[in-house]
């Protein structure tokens, strides 16, 4: 047999041609080599609080043996109990733990497993811009037609000399509603989003809400970030809206709420009815997750469920703690002639470097998009890693943000004073950078 006809016969299956391989693989082998200060990928590079860490290794070490087996497919009872009594609290419902919830490998897999359960040939999904990059492909090997809309920036709120936020990309009403029709099945809202930080406001979501029940339309609302949330805003799940409990699913992660992104375990939850379809992909394709991880993140929820109005939960440090970062981060990108988006929440922020083209060779780069092009320059000249932002929408309106860049800044504070550092080396900028802007670790003990 012929090499020829082998290739023919193992090509990449029908669902997944059209695919492109994930850019972040290709970041993270740029990093490898050049190993810049890593602004770019969106975790922590400092310790966790010890009582996190000390959870898993206790329950590693746990006498009861059953802790090291196996568990309940669709969720470790312990597990799916510690969230019901949280999440049972924040949505003034009471959440069945074993019908109308499902714990999954990292947000990533709840996200698979619902667009998988959920949207069939020809059905159509409307994506909100930007959008974290899975969610197309996702759609697109079920059979379903991504529509997106993009988040835009409210000109009649903002002046070309004032501080820009978040709050001030905004979907057009009218054109969300066009896109609504009777193929519409789901709609994908990520609050607060990524890239952007946008907390969807109340009246936000209360059109959405309307036109999903107008519409008889899934809203999968994609809550990672749900605990991150400066300022005065407030993160409102859109499940606790009039008529919306019946037709949303929401996705959270344990990874993202006590930074332990390595331990990649997500959920999913919301009517058992919806629920059980997510069961069936799960059950068949990864079935259950690591039982030690499941049993840790139940014993640190019951923990932080004690003292949830308290200044000492985790919840309210971590946002105390990001506060402080950003303020800081964008105050050494302005002083950089960077113009930050100021995020409502989560640990990103994206910001425009248009004015500091003339400093960057984007020639010796051959991407399409502009962000591309001055990341990976940045990447090898600089020494600081940002993501593009391009990368989170769709290919029709990749321009939007092709000026900007992402970064992160959950990162120590050590890390952070020295990527300022080394933009104040490159830029030649004269900047005043304060000293101990940033909170001590949180406490270690529950």
């Amino acid at each position: 047999m012929s090499c020829q006809s082998i290739d023919a016969k193992f090509q990449l299956p029908q669902r997944y041609q059209g695919q492109i391989q994930s850019f972040w693989d290709e970041y993270i082998q740029l990093t490898l080599k050049y190993k810049p200060m890593n602004l770019g990928l969106g975790f922590t590079d400092g310790p966790v609080p010890q009582y996190i860490t000390d959870a898993l290794a206790a329950a590693a070490k746990s006498p009861n043996s059953i802790v090291n087996q196996y568990t309940r497919g669709s969720g470790h009872p312990r597990l799916i109990q510690a969230l019901s009594t949280l999440y049972s609290q924040l949505v003034d419902r009471k959440i069945d733990p074993i019908n109308e919830m499902l714990i999954t490998i990292g947000a990533y897999e709840a996200l698979y497993a619902t667009i998988q359960g959920h949207v069939d040939e020809g059905d159509e999904v409307i994506i909100i811009e930007p959008f974290f990059e899975c969610y197309e492909p996702m759609v697109k090997i079920c059979g379903g037609v991504p529509r997106f809309i993009p988040l835009r920036l409210n000109n009649t709120t903002t002046s070309s000399n004032s501080e820009i936020n978040s709050s001030d990309y905004v979907l057009d009403d009218g054109e969300l509603e066009g896109l609504f029709n009777e193929k519409t099945k789901m709609i994908i809202l990520n609050t607060p989003n990524n890239p952007l930080g946008k907390v969807f406001s109340r009246i936000e979501l209360t059109k959405i809400a309307e036109l999903c029940q107008k519409y008889n339309v899934l809203c999968v609302s994609d809550e990672v970030y749900e605990w991150m949330i400066f300022d005065d805003n407030k993160h409102i799940r859109i499940c606790t809206l009039p008529g919306m409990w019946e037709r949303t699913i929401t996705i959270g992660s344990a990874g993202k709420t006590f930074s332990v992104t390595g331990w990649k375990t997500g959920w999913a939850y919301g009517p058992a009815n919806l629920i059980i379809n997510l069961k069936m992909v799960h059950q068949n394709c990864v079935y259950n997750c690591p039982t030690p991880i499941q049993e840790a993140i139940a014993i640190i929820f019951e923990g932080e469920i004690k003292r949830l109005d308290s200044p000492a939960c985790y919840f309210n440090v971590l946002a105390a703690e990001l506060k402080k970062k950003r303020d800081f981060m964008a105050e050494f990108l302005n002083e950089n002639g960077m113009k930050p988006i100021i995020p409502q929440g989560g640990f990103f922020m994206t910001a425009n470097w248009s004015a500091l083209e003339n400093k960057a060779d984007l020639s010796t780069e051959l991407d399409t998009q502009q962000d591309f092009r001055f990341t990976k320059w940045m990447i090898k000249n600089v020494g600081v890693l940002a993501m593009p932002p391009s990368a989170f929408f769709s290919d029709t309106n990749k321009s939007m943000m092709e000026h900007f860049v992402r970064y992160c800044f959950f990162k120590t504070d050590e890390n952070l004073q020295t990527a300022a550092n080394i933009l104040k080396e490159w830029t030649g900028k004269v900047m005043t950078i304060r000293q101990n802007c940033l909170p001590a670790p949180p406490n270690d003990s529950i």
